[in-house]
């Protein structure tokens, strides 16, 4: 009699995600921002939220939601229902540098979540102070070898991007340089600008005026091709540094266990989003490069990078919960 029960009730069980996909989205959609208002990441999701509300006839409300380098944003998406109204903008920190130099970290970035799809990407870029007697990576690294100890580079912070890229970059060389760790790029861009220090890997969007003025001089970005606001610039895979595509990153992630039919709703209109001309000229204010992606593809290129910087953070010892 239960089995008769189960079996009967089978099919209704069946047909809930797809009834429900076809109400979604019937409320407003809590999309969570990683960061303070004000900065990049958060206008990248509004840029985003308000093209992608239109399209779902729908709104979405933005939650900055600061703090732990992510984590907080992070822990609160995973303990919300996966039913497609509490959405998060992942990026390299929360699913990549984070999880790869925190062994304490509160959440899997695997396990405790469903990725939606990719928003886009921006490369690195290798500059120095513009008094540095190079003009190239070949350049830079016969300085290096004939300096040793003598230059040092900044970061936006132990475990950062701009860290991590550089410490890829001295490991693929078999270089040595001083890491100088500040609280934040504009900090870090103070000091090389005065000399203090010698180079960093910053993001493009925080680079580009320096370049433009004449203060920094680049000499690669990170990435598989050149990027069209530094067309003279070559990538590092040019100048013979081969597989170093790492880059900056922005996506979607929503909870662990979101329905397939929701899943399904979310790329496609999130892929239709970034496919609008216009969108890319928005984003180019932060350099970034829409990227649209599969679900799968997304959580393939999620796993690379956490592999990449986990791989480089355990070489180089670095763990900032030790």
């Amino acid at each position: 009699m239960r089995r008769r029960r189960l079996i009967a009730a089978l099919p209704v069980a069946l047909a809930w995600p797809t009834a429900r996909a076809q109400t979604f989205p019937a409320r407003v959609i809590r999309y969570i921002v990683p960061v303070a208002a004000g900065g990049g990441s958060d206008l990248i999701g509004r840029t985003v939220t308000e093209r992608w509300g239109k399209l779902f006839n729908q709104t979405f409300v933005v939650d900055n939601i600061g703090g732990g380098g992510g984590v907080i944003a992070c822990q609160a998406t995973v303990k919300a229902a996966p039913d497609g109204y509490t959405l998060l903008q992942a990026y390299v920190a929360t699913h990549g540098t984070s999880p790869a130099t925190r062994s304490k970290l509160p959440y899997d970035p695997i396990r405790d979540f469903t990725p939606v799809g990719m928003i886009g990407v921006t490369p690195n870029v290798l500059v120095v102070n513009a008094a540095l007697p190079v003009q190239n990576v070949q350049q830079f690294v016969e300085y290096l070898r004939a300096n040793p100890g003598r230059v040092s580079y900044g970061s936006a912070g132990q475990g950062s991007l701009t860290h991590l890229t550089m410490e890829l970059f001295k490991d693929a060389a078999q270089l040595f340089a001083v890491h100088i760790p500040y609280r934040g790029i504009a900090p870090a861009f103070n000091d090389l600008l005065g000399a203090q220090t010698q180079a960093m890997f910053p993001g493009l969007a925080a680079a580009l005026p320096h370049i433009r003025s004449g203060r920094v001089r680049a000499l690669a970005v990170t990435g598989p091709s050149r990027h069209p606001l530094l067309k003279e610039v070559p990538t590092l895979i040019e100048s013979g540094f081969k597989g170093f595509d790492a880059l900056q990153w922005y996506g979607v992630v929503g909870p662990a266990g979101l329905p397939a039919p929701i899943l399904k709703a979310l790329n496609e209109t999130l892929n239709t989003v970034l496919a609008a001309p216009d969108l890319r000229d928005r984003l180019a204010a932060e350099a970034v490069e829409p990227q649209a992606m599969q679900p799968d593809d997304f959580a393939r290129f999620i796993r690379e990078d956490i592999a990449r910087w986990t791989k480089i953070a355990r070489d180089r010892k670095i763990d900032l919960d030790a």
